[in-house]
């Protein structure tokens, strides 16, 4: 730390240059703290699934239903502990359709117990448990409408109108957190029974099952047993764990994963000749106060110290600086929360954020260092004579 008055004083030299590198830098560790954001909100869903559950929908699509009896029979599968339904409701708040968000009719106490990464207070369990028309929502859900228990929210389904052509009116009783950081409390959940006597045709379908089973280490084997028992049916299943369907419907978008990888790569190869082309002009410009610096009694190993430490300073200022930046943007929430509900960072991505600081900056200046290491004094100063 002594020599730090020594490197500060070397990035001031070229004020502009410096002020562009670190934007620079400080715009490419923005870009991947929301890339990563966005890929968690994508794909959170495969890490948050349970892995003694199934999911349980139509063979030739999730859009189309099935019947209402099915969640009987898959009871009676040897090693199935439970089964519920759902169906995509698409409900639509004051008729503005950028107002849509997840809702389900489902059964409440088959739900709640399925599914304990959502909380839900005993009695709002059981006011929703009394209330016919009575919905519970997610915490995320509440805070974008600024709902409270109590009020009244009329919603349109353009899939499901109700008879007589009115508005579903439901009631808000109960307001559910999530378990574990990341779990999605962006939905909408009421009761099936309501729904099912309120809608104008599809009496007694359902969109799909969630299936409890007893040991998640036969759940490949249970899949293919439910999809055996309603083979040749005219509402064949395709059953499958959780975790699958979740990373098979995020795998809709596109392999994000792999889209990430590729442009981030792209930023950082960018970032790292920019900050590389800095320093090499900066050791090129001090070429004769370095052969001072050694004519003075440095070591060969302390004048590439002092490079790699403008280098990494340099790194450290604009990535931290972008990594704060966007740690600031993605605490106010979600730009589109209808499309990214779930919208944190998690830290493991701000750990490899700081890792690769330090690595851009090592990277960025180990040629111009390792060049003023072996620099010759008087090769120095003869070249400014």
């Amino acid at each position: 730390m002594k020599f730090f008055a020594l490197i500060w004083s070397n990035l001031k030299r070229k004020k502009l240059r410096t002020a562009l590198t670190l934007l620079s830098i400080l715009v490419a560790f923005v870009l991947y703290a929301l890339l990563c954001t966005i890929k968690e909100a994508l794909t959170g869903g495969v890490a948050m699934a349970g892995a003694d559950r199934l999911v349980v929908r139509h063979k030739v699509s999730l859009i189309m239903t099935l019947p209402l009896s099915y969640g009987r029979r898959m009871e009676t599968v040897p090693g199935v502990s439970s089964a519920v339904h759902f169906t995509w409701f698409n409900g639509i708040y004051q008729n503005k359709p950028k107002d849509f968000f997840a809702s389900f009719p489902t059964l409440p106490e088959q739900f709640l117990a399925i599914y304990p990464e959502y909380l839900l207070p005993e009695d709002q369990k059981q006011a929703w448990l009394r209330t016919r028309t009575g919905a519970i929502v997610g915490r995320s859900l509440i805070n974008r409408f600024k709902w409270k228990i109590g009020d009244h929210v009329p919603l349109v389904s353009p899939i499901w109108p109700r008879k007589g052509d009115g508005a579903w009116d439901f009631e808000i009783v109960g307001i559910y957190d999530g378990a574990k950081k990341g779990t999605d409390t962006s939905g909408f959940y009421f009761r099936y029974d309501y729904f099912d006597e309120g809608r104008s045709f599809g009496e007694g379908l359902v969109g799909w099952y969630g299936v409890q089973v007893k040991d998640p280490s036969r759940a490949g084997e249970i899949a293919k047993a439910i999809d055996s028992e309603f083979a040749n049916s005219p509402y064949e299943t395709k059953a499958e764990p959780e975790g699958a369907f979740m990373q098979g419907f995020a795998q809709q978008i596109g392999d994000i994963g792999t889209i990430l990888i590729a442009i981030l790569s792209a930023v950082f190869f960018t970032i790292l000749l920019v900050s590389g082309n800095t320093m090499a002009q900066a050791v090129r410009e001090r070429t004769e106060e370095l052969g001072v610096l050694k004519a003075l009694g440095f070591t060969n190993e302390r004048v590439l110290a002092l490079v790699l430490a403008e280098s990494c300073l340099i790194a450290a200022v604009g990535g931290l600086a972008g990594l704060g930046l966007a740690w600031l943007i993605i605490s106010r929430g979600s730009p589109v929360p209808a499309m990214l509900p779930v919208f944190y960072l998690p830290h493991r991505y701000v750990y490899i954020g700081v890792a690769l600081v330090f690595v851009l900056g090592l990277v960025a200046g180990i040629l111009p260092a390792i060049r003023a290491m072996r620099l010759q004094i008087a090769v120095a100063l003869r070249r400014n004579a």
